[in-house]
């Protein structure tokens, strides 16, 4: 497993990374090597924020802790991970794939103010089926998520509406 180590506002001690990538090769026996594992390490006031990305086969395991002590951090956010990858590698097994759903998309009201933009990501999409992005957003607890439909070779997003169902974005560009 290839691990990287990003630091944002806080210096990662080598003993800490050597803990680390300790508990994180336990996690190998899911995958193997050919996972990547992203760890950034930063300081919040005065709290410590560990967040730690696993992506193998364009499937993307996340967690993400915030405490008073970064080895603390560690016990709180790989069980985290390992719940994900088990209940993924379960889903995977128990499952075969199930005809598509028809999806629906509803038309909103724009805002009159809009709210200001506070935070910048970026990421890479990953090509993947629709019901597969559909796991990965259950998975990792968010409310949408970005990804290539490897069935039509677009822009997709994905994203959980109020009555729990799902909404599908096709972007042409």
């Amino acid at each position: 497993m290839k691990i990287t180590f990003i630091e944002k506002k806080y210096k990662i001690a080598s003993r800490f990374k050597d803990v680390l990538t300790e508990k994180l090769q336990k996690l190998e026996k899911y995958f193997g090597e050919d996972a990547t594992t992203r760890v950034v390490c930063s300081k919040q006031a005065n709290n410590e924020k560990l967040e730690i990305n696993i992506t193998n086969k364009g499937v993307l395991y996340r967690s993400e802790v915030v405490s008073g002590n970064m080895y603390d951090n560690i016990d709180l956010a790989l069980p985290k991970l390992e719940r994900q990858i088990v209940r993924n590698k379960q889903k995977l097994t128990k499952s075969k794939r199930a005809p598509k759903p028809q999806y629906e998309f509803l038309a909103e009201e724009p805002e009159t103010k809009l709210p200001e933009i506070i935070r910048k990501k970026s990421f890479t999409i990953t090509p993947m089926l629709v019901e597969d992005a559909k796991d990965a957003i259950e998975r990792l607890d968010h409310t949408f998520y970005i990804f290539l439909n490897v069935e039509t070779g677009k822009v997709n997003v994905i994203y959980k509406r109020a009555d729990n169902k799902y909404g599908l974005i096709e972007v042409d560009f």
